[in-house]
Order: C-alpha cells, then structure tokens, then sequence
C-alpha cells in the first residue's frame, strides 16, 4: 500500500472514466492508505476497494439502457432521473452482487462527502463508523438536484457531495495526507460556468437557505478548488489523473459507446501514467 491519500471527484456518467483509471489500479493491485470521493466518485472507488474487477464497467455501462437505471420514466414516477432504488438495491444485492465482505474487511480508510442541506456544508461519513450503512451514504452523495430527491440520514437532510465539496482534497490534508493522487472527470482547462437555475432552485429548495448558498457558489468554489489542485501539484504535492480533452459524455449519458470509449480511455491513462504515478509515491 502506498503512502499517499486518493481523491475522486464526480461527476454523474462522466465517472466512467475515473472506472476505468481504477480497474487498472486494480489490476496492479495499487491500492491507498486513505481514499475520499463524492457521488460517481464514491460509488466507483467501493468497488475498487472490494477488489471487483470489472464491477464497475458492468454497472455503469451494461445497464444503462435499463429504463430502472437512468430514465425520463423514473423522474415521472419518482421525481428522480436515476433509479435510485434499482442502483443502490437491486444491482448491488441482486444482479451484480457487491462483495461486502471484502469491503468491509479492507484495510484502507474510505470516505464519502455528502451535503448537509440545512448548512449546505460537507459531512463526511467513513468506513468503519458507518459501514453498514455505505449504500444509503453513497445514495445520499449521488443525489443530484433536481434529478433526485432528498436524503434523510443520520438526523439530516443530505443530497449530492459535489455541491458543497466537489473534489476533497482539503478534506485528505486535513486528515493527514499532505500527498495525493487526484483524479478528475473534466480536462484541464476546463472551467465551471454560473448556474442558469438558481431561479428553479430557490423554487424548489427555498427551505434550505444553506444549500442555495452552496449552489449559488458552487462555480465559484469549484474553479477555486481546481486552482489550488494545480497549485499543489506544481508542489509535487498532488498528481493529477484527468482527461486529455474535452469529454463527449454528459453528466446523465446514455450512449452505451461513449460510455466505453471513456472508461477505455481512463483505463489507458491509468496504465500509461502508472510507472509516473509509482516513482512519484517513493519520491
């Protein structure tokens, strides 16, 4: 195991590429002390601790076209685009079993960020004190605005990691890791562009001054995020795993070829920068 933390940023469907980077960490059985991601991040990293290759290809990819996976059928019935019940029950207790076991039985430290909506500030929820309760974490930090409803756990009202700590890397050096591998879902370059809904989310949300503060900065916050990332890694304090250029695939793709291509491509990055990746641990 190495001695520096993994940090996974989200990103809906776009996650497929952050898949892909770890199936060939898998392989190489390269694993981290210390690992914390939001939403896609989250969800692709517990299958990557539990050491299921090819887990995560399977369930983000070959049930895409399931209509209980992501559809516009789901948000009428349920006002929720994904088919929270279907990703976070059905798939991994019944048709691409989640090896809980083997999770539970790693020995890497894992955390998950969610978002308080009263606050609108992150809370983080680990491994070992809330084990047992990973899928509903993992549901919670996965809940898009607008596209899924509210989350109640542990005595709060939770939704999407992302909007009030999109990538954690703070959150990592505030536990001790003042080196990590990041890996991001958008090409360098790329910067988060202002809301256009705020007017929807002060409609729908208007209860939770705190959360429409964090998405009214979430822009903001984010590009300032990216910026201290770079900034790090120009340190030598962060290495950088992300696309090489501006991604086809949508926050809630469902183009099963586009999908593929992304993962293959986080697959091919993991490969071609893992000797980089080795020689910049041990330095």
């Amino acid at each position: 195991m190495t001695q520096a933390g993994l940090v996974l940023e989200g990103g809906g469907m776009r996650g497929v590429y952050t898949a892909g980077v770890l199936e060939y960490f898998l392989e190489k059985d390269l694993y981290f002390p210390y690992n914390i991601g939001v939403s896609a991040g989250a969800c692709n990293a517990v299958s990557y601790l539990s050491r299921q290759k090819d887990r995560n290809r399977k369930v983000n990819i070959d049930y895409i076209h399931n209509p209980s996976y992501l559809s516009l059928r789901n948000y009428i019935k349920k006002r929720e685009l994904f088919g929270m019940d279907f990703i976070f029950d059905e798939i991994p207790n019944k048709l691409v079993p989640f090896d809980y076991e083997a999770f539970y039985k790693a020995e890497e430290s894992f955390e998950v960020g969610t978002t308080d909506c009263v606050t609108g500030e992150p809370v983080y929820y680990n491994k070992h004190q809330h084990g047992k309760d990973m899928l509903m974490i993992l549901r919670a930090s996965s809940s898009l605005p607008f596209a899924a409803p509210i989350v109640e756990f542990d005595q709060r009202c939770l939704l999407d990691g992302g909007i009030s700590d999109p990538i954690p890397i703070k959150r990592a050096e505030e536990v001790g890791f003042e080196k990590n591998v990041v890996i991001l879902t958008r090409n360098k370059g790329y910067q988060k562009k202002p809301s256009r809904q705020s007017w929807i989310s002060s409609r729908l949300y208007k209860n939770y001054p705190g959360l429409l503060k964090s998405m009214d900065n979430r822009a903001d916050f984010y590009n300032e995020t990216l910026q201290y990332i770079y900034d790090q890694e120009e340190q030598g304090k962060v290495f950088i795993i992300q696309p090489s250029k501006p991604l086809k695939v949508g926050r809630v793709e469902r183009n099963q070829n586009r999908l593929t291509q992304l993962f293959n491509e986080g697959y091919e990055d993991g490969k071609n920068l893992y000797t980089a990746v080795m020689d910049w641990i041990h330095e």
